[in-house]
């Protein structure tokens, strides 16, 4: 057939490339609803490890000091909150690649070729970066607005698994 009609074959047709799946061989990406239910579990995880800590410290991010200056609360409530949910999730996100709340729900983050990802990585690029971004206003709302609405493209990441460069698979 004539290349020039597009029909079938020619330089009109559409590709024929065979597309991996970005989890890799053997992987299976993991749910969005269960990611979902993961870091909601996580959040009422640290929610309470954050009330411990309020309730036998002066630092209490529930009731935070209105004279010091909304910056510096900010600030301080980033820092130790990050402190606490490093404390809470960094042995097994080393070791398993797993929060608790994945953990419990049966999920890891993992390399896009399946190899465990570095403490480093996760803690720095996957939650490190979306909790600086968070202090700065309005930029860090529309941060976490963009980052939880890129897990409905078909890869399922959301922006901090592509600044980490991680899926998050059934374990």
């Amino acid at each position: 057939m004539d290349q020039s009609t597009g029909s079938g074959s020619g330089r009109f047709a559409p590709p024929q490339a065979e597309v991996a799946d970005i989890a890799g061989d053997g992987m299976e990406l993991a749910g969005r609803g269960t990611r979902l239910g993961a870091a909601l579990i996580d959040g009422l995880i640290l929610g309470a490890v954050l009330w411990l800590i309020g309730l036998v410290t002066p630092w209490n991010v529930f009731a935070p000091d209105a004279a010091a200056g909304m910056f510096r609360m900010l600030l301080t409530n980033l820092v130790l909150g990050f402190i606490a949910f490093a404390a809470v999730n960094a042995y097994l996100l080393a070791n398993q690649g797993q929060t608790l709340g994945k953990k419990l729900l049966g999920l890891r983050i993992v390399r896009p070729d399946g190899e465990r990802a570095s403490l480093a990585r996760l803690l720095g690029g996957r939650y490190g970066i979306g909790y600086l971004i968070g202090l700065v206003p309005f930029v860090g709302g529309l941060y976490g607005l963009i980052d939880s609405l890129l897990i409905f493209r078909d890869s399922r990441q959301c922006l901090h698994d592509n600044i980490a460069d991680t899926v998050v698979v059934k374990a």
